[in-house]
């Protein structure tokens, strides 16, 4: 029990130096350069708030269903050695029907072409 409360101790000790140092040291040398919200190099043109395009997060989720499939998908071949490999191969079959619906349908609605 000592050994857990020396250290929990040691651990909330540390935090809290750490914690202290990363809120000292940068007001240490405040200059121009830290001061300002681009550290680039080049003064700011315009407004940093521009809109992001729907379709660029359309086809980014996309790309996540379809690598989260290859993900789920890239263990069946083993599937094999399962005690129902039929089934499996059968529910991996839906999977990928109904995501491949899914892309023809967005296809066809226009959804992955970027110029308009």
């Amino acid at each position: 029990m000592n050994l857990v409360m020396t250290s929990l101790v040691i651990a909330l000790l540390l935090s809290v130096v750490l914690i202290f140092i990363s809120f000292w040291i940068p007001q240490l040398s405040p200059d121009h350069e830290k001061l300002s919200p681009y550290e680039c190099g080049f003064d700011p043109l315009g407004s940093a708030r521009l809109p992001f395009s729907l379709r660029f997060f359309l086809v980014a989720i996309l790309f996540l269903l379809f690598d989260l499939e290859i993900a789920l998908l890239l263990p069946l071949p083993w599937g094999n050695h399962l005690a129902c490999p039929q089934e499996t191969f059968i529910w991996a079959t839906l999977v990928l029907i109904l995501l491949t619906l899914g892309l023809i349908y967005e296809w066809s609605q226009g959804g992955l072409e970027w110029a308009e």
